[in-house]
């Protein structure tokens, strides 16, 4: 999908007020969350690169915490960028 403010999905498909938008950059894809109900988390992160969050799950992991697969979908991104959203 696409809007104005770039190709995007829902990472968590019951919520439609979050998405995840998706771009590539300097040949690697990058991540950023808007959260309509929590403004701050776009405003106060930027765009994350991919390696930096598979450095993530692998803390993740060890803690048994939140899954960043589950959201940063790497699949889904290469396919909406190659298909322009």
């Amino acid at each position: 999908m696409k809007d104005k403010v770039g190709i995007y999905y829902y990472p968590f498909p019951d919520n439609k007020r979050v998405r995840m938008y998706v771009r590539e950059k300097s040949g690697e894809v990058e991540f950023r969350m808007k959260n309509e109900d929590d403004p701050s988390i776009w405003n106060d992160h930027g765009w994350v690169p991919y390696g930096a969050i598979q450095q993530a799950q692998e803390l993740y992991e060890k803690r048994g915490r939140f899954d960043p697969n589950r959201a940063y979908d790497i699949q889904v991104a290469k396919v909406l960028i190659r298909d322009g959203g």
